[in-house]
This record gives C-alpha cells, sequence and structure tokens, in this order.
C-alpha cells in the first residue's frame, strides 16, 4: 500500500452479470405517456371545449340576432339556411356568408349603439 492509494481508492474489477441493466419498459414509453397527457390537457382538450361551444352558439342562432363574423363584418341574421345565413350589414345590403364564419353573437342593441 503506498500513499497515493489513501488519496484515491484502488480500481477493482467487477464480477461480470448476465446483461447489463436496462431502463425497461415502463422506463421507455413512461415520458411519451406524460408528454401526451400533457399534450392532451393544454391543447387538444381546450379546443375540443371552444368547439362545441361555437357549435352550440350556432344551433341557437335566430333571425334578428346581433352578429360579427370571423372576418370582421357585423350585422343582423336576416335568415337562415342549412349551412348559409343571410347578414344585413348595411339598409338593404344583405350578405351570405357560411353558418360557421359567424365568429359571435352581440348582445341586443349593440350595432344600434355603435
Amino acid at each position: 500500500m503506498n500513499l497515493l492509494d489513501l488519496i484515491i481508492a484502488p480500481a477493482h474489477a467487477q464480477a461480470a452479470t448476465g446483461q447489463p441493466a436496462g431502463p425497461g419498459l415502463m422506463g421507455a414509453v413512461l415520458p411519451f405517456l406524460i408528454l401526451f397527457a400533457v399534450m392532451y390537457f393544454l391543447m387538444i382538450r381546450p379546443q375540443m371545449k371552444r368547439q362545441k361551444e361555437h357549435r352550440a352558439m350556432l344551433d341557437k342562432l335566430a333571425v334578428g340576432d346581433e352578429v360579427i363574423t370571423s372576418g370582421g363584418i357585423a350585422g343582423v341574421v336576416r335568415s337562415l339556411g342549412e349551412s348559409f345565413v343571410t347578414i344585413e350589414i348595411a339598409d338593404r345590403v344583405e350578405i351570405r356568408v357560411q353558418r360557421g364564419a359567424v365568429g359571435n353573437v352581440l348582445p341586443k342593441g349593440t350595432l344600434k349603439s355603435a
């Protein structure tokens, strides 16, 4: 035994085992499951909730409602079709847009005050 052995521990060979231990199936799959769960709760679920609310708003759409389209045009609903809505944007000026293009329903009297 020399002085260097007191400072640095000597390395000894280990007995050979069958196979080196890997992370296993759970260790490899668990990070992906956690990543998917985080993406689901932060991205997918809120988007599905917004789509459901938008669909419910479009189903409740009625003649006389004041709306804003996704393009920013404000007007009053004059007629409803199965896939199109006719919106009056000025006196005797009407446009037809797809039902999905209606972005928001405004409270009654909003366009009169503007």
